[in-house]
């Protein structure tokens, strides 16, 4: 197939998919209740044997995931999903098998794909790593539930964890910052620093495209603190360590741009060179306490290969 063939097909399977997930409709969920009857008391338009065949042919979801159970437990936060087209049918041309790097009882934790989102948007609300990732644990058991702890970048490849109760969730969210102990990253930039090892200290803000900035006014600006290291650099670019002490939102891309070192692939902020056609950030290590059996937990995730291949 030729590449104007390719850019055809590609376009056609984006505008169906575009279609496809503007046909769903949401539903937030505000009480604890069963599927069936949230269904009758929240979408009047459907009746009992409406809603019964809906699930057979696939096209209900919960928080993204496919759920043909009448009598799934619902809690406050979910959102369930009824399509004009069965779940299953919204496929990712590519494999989507999840690297699954921890689980036991509590986590669940994965190495997360560049280009995969980690939980629903207004554009994409099937395919993400939270959705992958709950068909994973059904698998095992069709009840199963996973709570999404924090995110990273759809562009950003690594570790992403869930938890698998809800109290654990509560307590994760309330209290990360004092829990969590190492987020290590690894970035490409452009160009040769001059300073080797240094940490960056910026009040950041957002703009009215959503974009972050760095700002010397501290009123409504979020403080940030990323620590790098160069590990490897040649002539056009270096590969750094990054240990941030704050998790704002694209902290690093933000703080390293702005002293003239763009994360490589990243045309949201910079216009930087591209050498390995994705953005090239990875998180490789995320170390935590559990907050209810104090358990210290060090998740990994290796480089990418394709991040030393910049290097030879």
């Amino acid at each position: 197939m030729n590449k104007n063939a390719k850019k055809r097909e590609k376009a056609s399977y984006n505008k169906f998919e575009k279609i496809k997930n503007e046909s769903i409709k949401e539903y937030k969920v505000k009480n604890n209740e069963e599927l069936l009857e949230f269904l009758i008391n929240n979408v009047k338009s459907l009746s009992r044997n409406n809603i019964k065949n809906i699930l057979k042919r696939k096209c209900i979801g919960v928080n993204g995931a496919c759920v043909t159970q009448f009598n799934y437990q619902l809690i406050p936060g979910d959102v369930v999903l009824i399509s004009k087209f069965p779940l299953s049918s919204f496929k990712d041309k590519k494999n989507n098998k999840l690297e699954i790097i921890y689980e036991d009882e509590d986590f669940l934790a994965i190495n997360k794909p560049a280009g995969l989102l980690s939980i629903s948007s207004d554009k994409e609300k099937v395919k993400t790593a939270y959705k992958y990732a709950l068909e994973y644990v059904r698998e095992k058991n069709k009840f199963a539930r996973i709570y999404v702890v924090h995110r990273i970048d759809k562009e950003t490849s690594g570790v992403l964890i869930f938890a698998k109760n809800e109290n654990l969730k509560n307590q994760l969210q309330e209290n990360w910052n004092d829990l969590v102990s190492k987020r290590g990253y690894y970035a490409i930039v452009d160009g040769v620093l001059d300073k080797k090892e240094d940490t960056l200290k910026n009040y950041l803000k957002m703009n009215k495209e959503n974009l972050m900035y760095v700002t010397k006014d501290k009123k409504d600006s979020q403080f940030c603190i990323t620590h790098y290291k160069v590990i490897k650099e040649n002539d056009k670019y270096s590969l750094l360590d990054i240990n941030i002490d704050s998790g704002r939102k694209n902290q690093i891309r933000v703080q390293l741009g702005n002293i003239g070192h763009f994360v490589c692939g990243d045309d949201k902020y910079g216009d930087p060179s591209d050498p390995i056609n994705r953005l090239a950030l990875h998180s490789y290590e995320l170390d935590l306490i559990n907050p209810i059996n104090k358990k210290e937990y060090k998740f990994k995730a290796p480089m990418p290969k394709i991040f030393n291949s910049v290097f030879k």
